[in-house]
């Protein structure tokens, strides 16, 4: 049993049901009258049982708020025992340092000022053990570096613990202590600190850390694992080695280790080296030329020939880098010539050299693309996708003579792939080539893409959707000539009923399609009387709220694309498609009512969903206080405020998301009606007023308040007021 050194003491007993059984390794509970061994505590943050997991958190809140520092040297204890398990180990270092570090800024602030109020010798006794963890545990990444690594985030900055980075060192250099575990869970550590440190802060340590990181990475150290952990410190550290990337003697031995390490015959050396790469060459882009023909090119080309995925997606990753980098040269360039002043640095158009080698195999990758991948993953065949959407941007015209071939030669080809491969390269070069170039080639291709929306393939329709929203979107010219968009329409109506991924994309097309034809429509009095559009609009909104009520909208955004697409038929319809407008205001509202009905029987897995169409339907009813007249806008004025109330009611407990959606809303009514929304007031003035008060929502509230405030809020604008006070 273990020990009584072990168990922690605390004042409130904890108690958990001696029938509890775990479902693998754990079993039952042992007992105590008044405390619970704290290994066991920690076995159970692991529990796949809910309750158990609750009580055991709860168990260690009440311990750290009893006695922090107490509660924080048992972890210490647990972490740096050999004899524990993995897990009891590994759940001590991640407790240990969820009470010293946070996510949020604010709070990661007070927890280290938390940390430091600790006493001194307390302290130091904490970190000795810690420190002399390293190495001893059999998992990877080590916790206790990371534990290392949140600790120097507190001590460091403020000068404390200046012994911690020199015995870092020493236990990486010095052969009396650097076995190959220590080495490893050192060099971590290292990697974190970086990280995670501000670089001002390690400035004096800077060529140590590199001189002991660029040791470890070398082909001669033995360990795949020691110089895994060694590429990845480097990788964390190169925004502090700049000084070293100025001297070229210094960047030749760093340039040089880097490419070898990128040769290495374990695959997680090899990666974590091309992302260093690919990131030396974002940092440093102006030192590269040395090295790019005869290291980094033939590196990056062999790396995106690569059939192991992690390696091809650095390649890839190589070349999408380079192209912001220039892209923004490019930029700063044009910034420079109106200005009349020289550049800060000028691009050396690697890219542009690159095309004619790179661009094939971009193409090839996209057929490396399976049936059922999922949407989430990102894998060679998506980054090649966005490689060559940078490239189009990068390099303009430049692109087209390279890709349109492809485009032409595969678009019927009989292999599913290969068509998917064809129109995802059409669609990710129609931005950047001019589009005087790129008009006639759309619009021969536009017959085929409406055909291809109905393709044998998934796949294939999914990608063809997003190629024609892209059409749409910026090349609307294609899309809106009159022997094109009869068959168009047809087809993006048809194809609103397919699966979420498709009819996701459809939506996006139908949201830029509206949106071109409405701006190039002819106008009177800023409003067009009619549009291309006109004839099917009504058929369009119909539609589009049908998707909104699919049982599968929750996959592949669908349901907020269709309420997105939606908005963007409101804002963009003509005289002639008013009727329509007014007859969707109603459905809207009356949905929203229905959805408002539901609040307090949803449940806790529900519940995101719920507030998110919530927040989608007020959303859209904000759309259409903007658009209809003031006539209308009275008739539905007194729903509408019910609606908005409830939805602002402090009872039922939402987050600062939905109140401020629902103060929006408001906003625009108040537009809407004016003086005559004076009626409201009484019942709105507390929801401003907590607006006003709460930080998610205060900057909506007071914009309400201001723009309203004198012709709707005079009796409140005066300074003793209460919303003049707050």
């Amino acid at each position: 049993p273990p020990s009584t050194s072990a168990r922690l003491l605390i004042g409130t007993p904890f108690s958990i049901d001696s029938k509890s059984v775990y479902s693998h390794r754990l079993a039952t509970f042992e007992l105590h009258s008044s405390t619970m061994d704290l290994v066991q505590i920690l076995e159970a943050t692991t529990s796949p049982d809910r309750e158990i997991l609750q009580q055991a958190e709860q168990f260690l809140r009440q311990a750290a708020e009893t006695n922090l520092a107490a509660f924080l040297n048992s972890l210490a204890d647990e972490l740096a025992s050999p004899d524990r398990t993995n897990v009891v180990r590994m759940a001590a270092g991640l407790q240990f340092k969820n009470y010293i570090t946070a996510k949020d800024s604010t709070l990661k602030l007070q927890y280290q000022q938390r940390w430091l109020a600790i006493d001194l010798a307390v302290r130091s006794q904490i970190k000795a053990k810690i420190l002399a963890s390293l190495g001893t545990e059999r998992n990877s990444p080590s916790s206790a570096a990371q534990c290392v690594a949140y600790m120097a985030c507190a001590e460091l900055p403020g000068g404390s613990w200046p012994e911690l980075v020199p015995s870092l060192l020493a236990n990486v250099t010095d052969p009396q202590r650097s076995t190959e575990h220590v080495k490893v869970a050192s060099m971590e550590a290292i990697g974190y600190i970086c990280e995670e440190v501000d670089q001002s802060v390690l400035s004096m340590h800077a060529n140590e850390l590199l001189t002991a990181v660029m040791q470890c990475m070398r082909k001669e150290e033995p360990s795949f694992a020691v110089r895994r952990a060694a590429t990845r410190a480097l990788l964390n550290s190169l925004e502090f080695t700049n000084e070293n990337f100025d001297k070229e003697s210094e960047r030749n031995y760093i340039m040089e280790v880097v490419c070898e390490a990128t040769q290495c015959v374990d695959q997680h050396v090899k990666v974590a080296a091309l992302q260093t790469m690919v990131k030396i060459v974002s940092l440093y882009y102006q030192h590269m030329e040395a090295y790019m023909g005869r290291a980094l090119f033939p590196i990056s080309v062999d790396a995106m020939k690569s059939l192991a995925d992690d390696v091809a997606l650095q390649g890839i990753e190589f070349w999408s880098s380079i192209c912001d980098e220039e892209t923004d040269l490019a930029i700063e360039a044009a910034e420079a010539a109106d200005g009349r002043y020289p550049p800060r640095q000028i691009s050396k158009f690697y890219v542009k050299g690159a095309l004619q080698y790179v661009v094939p195999i971009l193409l090839a990758t996209l057929t490396r693309q399976e049936e059922y991948d999922d949407e989430d993953d990102w894998n060679p065949c998506k980054a090649a996708g966005v490689c060559l959407c940078l490239m189009a941007s990068c390099c303009g015209n430049d692109v087209i003579g390279l890709v349109l071939p492809f485009v032409q030669n595969n678009m019927k080809n009989p292999d599913w792939k290969f068509r998917d491969a064809a129109v995802m390269a059409f669609g990710s070069v129609l931005e950047g080539p001019d589009q005087t170039t790129l008009q006639p080639i759309v619009a021969i291709a536009m017959p085929q893409l409406i055909e291809m929306l109905n393709d044998a393939s998934l796949v294939v329709q999914d990608s063809t959707a997003w190629t024609v929203g892209r059409v749409c979107d910026l090349l609307p010219e294609a899309a809106l000539r009159e022997n094109h968009l009869v068959p168009l329409l047809h087809t993006l109506i048809q194809c609103l009923e397919k699966p979420p991924r498709v009819a996701s994309n459809i939506c996006w097309a139908l949201s830029s399609l509206v949106e071109s034809a409405y701006d190039v429509a002819e106008k009177k009095e800023d409003e067009p009387p009619t549009f291309a559009l006109s004839p099917v609009f009504a058929t369009l909104v119909t539609k589009l709220l049908v998707v909104t009520d699919r049982a599968d909208g929750d996959q592949s955004n669908l349901r907020t694309a269709a309420y997105e697409a939606l908005m963007e038929f409101i804002k963009n319809s003509p005289k002639d498609c008013y009727a329509t407008i007014q007859e969707m205001t109603l459905v809207i509202l009356q949905k929203l009512q229905r959805v408002l009905q539901l609040a307090g029987s949803v449940d806790d897995s529900g519940v995101a969903q719920y507030q998110d169409l919530q927040s989608l339907l007020c959303a859209t009813l904000q759309s259409v206080l903007r658009r209809i007249v003031k006539d209308d806008g009275m008739k539905i004025a007194d729903a509408v405020m019910e609606a908005l109330l409830f939805m602002l009611s402090p009872s039922l407990g939402k987050g600062g998301g939905l109140h401020e959606d629902a103060l929006m809303a408001v906003g625009s009514l108040i537009e809407l009606l004016g003086l005559d929304f004076h009626i409201y007031l009484d019942k709105f003035k507390p929801s401003l007023v907590a607006g006003l008060q709460n930080k998610e929502s205060h900057l909506v509230g007071r914009r309400i308040f201001h723009r309203n405030n004198c012709v709707v809020f005079p009796r409140f604008a005066r300074p003793r007021s209460e919303l003049s006070a707050i």
